[in-house]
């Protein structure tokens, strides 16, 4: 990843991917990522380490619980998308009035289309 510094948009969807490794933090000129179809559960907490990120793309994930906080801390974020998570509730109360960006959510209990 080091390697890649100036990186401006990482497309991984559809990887298997649970995790990401530490060295993501180092892509500080990243603007888009694309996480979905994989099988992250817990949401990769480096991604808000990036001051450039402007597109999270988690969609189709298992994801529960997002850093609400940390996110709204981030000063380019434009749009996560977290379409076909199984968010908590808390999330999708919390989260609206702290957000400036806007957060892509399926309706509760929606199921993602077959692929």
């Amino acid at each position: 990843m080091t390697t890649f510094s100036q990186l401006r948009e990482l497309r991984l969807e559809g990887n298997f991917l649970h995790r990401l490794p530490n060295e993501v933090s180092s892509l500080q000129h990243l603007k888009s990522i694309d996480l979905s179809r994989n099988q992250f559960q817990d949401f990769p907490e480096q991604l808000t380490t990036l001051p450039a990120l402007e597109t999270i793309n988690l969609e189709e994930n298992e994801i529960v619980d997002v850093p609400v906080e940390k996110l709204a801390a981030m000063p380019a974020l434009r749009t996560i998308n977290l379409r076909f998570n199984p968010l908590n509730a808390e999330v999708r109360v919390i989260a609206p009035p702290l957000i400036k960006f806007d957060m892509l959510l399926s309706p509760e209990g929606a199921r993602a289309p077959p692929p």
